[in-house]
């Protein structure tokens, strides 16, 4: 994509250039704390210009205290979800549907009495449809998405190593759901959806999804991750309480991980550009 990274042993951050003043973001997500040394980070994101280095929801458990004494680390607002489902792949089949609440179940079979088709595709058009279908989603839906040339990139570099996987549903010949997967190890992650507002009644997100588990299971994988929900006892009026109970019903487990952290490394542009952000979200909330 070109953007610049920067790699320190296991730890490895991408630098993005912050508008008007000259200097950058680091950011650093899904790093395994422990892996941290804190002085060689300060220093490399001090050598590359760097207002701080975010680190995003770090790969740790929740109540993960980091040990460091020499730097200042502030807590902040995370851009990945904190919670996720984690379905164990090793069970059989059988196991893994009867986990699952039975409505999902229900809905997993009514979807193939209706005649709703899976498939995986690697063509040249699968990539296509997919963000056909993610931009239905995100503008009934009202979220921000990647421009197509993201999902392309991805597409092209991972397909040919059977790293990334396109699943498309489909209902008297048409596509209703599309999922792009992404394979990291012994990982499948549900990464991105996109689903048409035609034929709800056909419950074909309850097929694909079923079949995405059972495609993990398939290429070797250990563990589903459902990529993003809420927190014990969500709140219903939560916009994504939807989307949680969908993947609740799939009997994974709900894992939860830190907030994301600052290690700040210019206090005062810092403090500049936490308050520029702030305001950005807010006239993007608005513009939504």
């Amino acid at each position: 994509m070109g953007t610049p990274s920067v790699r320190i042993n296991e730890v490895q951050f991408t630098l993005h250039k912050i508008p008007f003043i000259p200097y950058f973001v680091g950011y650093c997500p899904k790093v395994n704390p422990k892996n941290i040394n804190w002085e060689q980070l300060y220093e490399a994101g001090k050598k590359h210009n760097c207002t701080h280095v975010k680190i995003d929801v770090p790969n740790t458990k929740n109540n993960y205290k980091p040990q460091t004494t020499n730097y200042k680390l502030i807590s902040s607002e995370p851009t990945f979800a904190t919670n996720t489902f984690l379905i164990d792949l090793t069970k059989s089949e059988d196991t893994l549907l009867n986990n699952m609440h039975h409505k999902t179940r229900y809905n997993i079979r009514l979807a193939q009495r209706k005649g709703v088709k899976v498939s995986e595709r690697n063509d040249k058009e699968a990539i296509n449809i997919f963000i056909q279908l993610q931009k239905e989603t995100a503008k009934s839906q009202k979220f921000y998405i990647h421009p197509d040339n993201y999902y392309k990139t991805l597409w092209n570099m991972f397909q040919p190593q059977k790293l990334a996987h396109i699943l498309v549903a489909t209902y008297n010949g048409g596509p209703l759901v599309a999922y792009f997967l992404l394979r990291y190890k012994e990982t499948l992650y549900y990464t991105y959806g996109g689903s048409s507002l035609r034929h709800k009644n056909v419950m074909a997100s309850n097929l694909i999804m079923w079949e995405s588990i059972r495609s993990g299971k398939n290429i070797g994988c250990k563990i589903f991750d459902m990529w993003g929900a809420l927190g014990e006892n969500p709140d219903p009026t939560d916009s994504w309480y939807g989307f949680h109970r969908f993947k609740s019903g799939y009997g994974g487990k709900l894992n939860s991980f830190p907030r994301a952290w600052d290690l700040v490394i210019k206090p005062i542009p810092y403090k500049i550009f936490k308050l520029a952000d702030k305001y950005r979200w807010i006239f993007l909330g608005l513009k939504k």
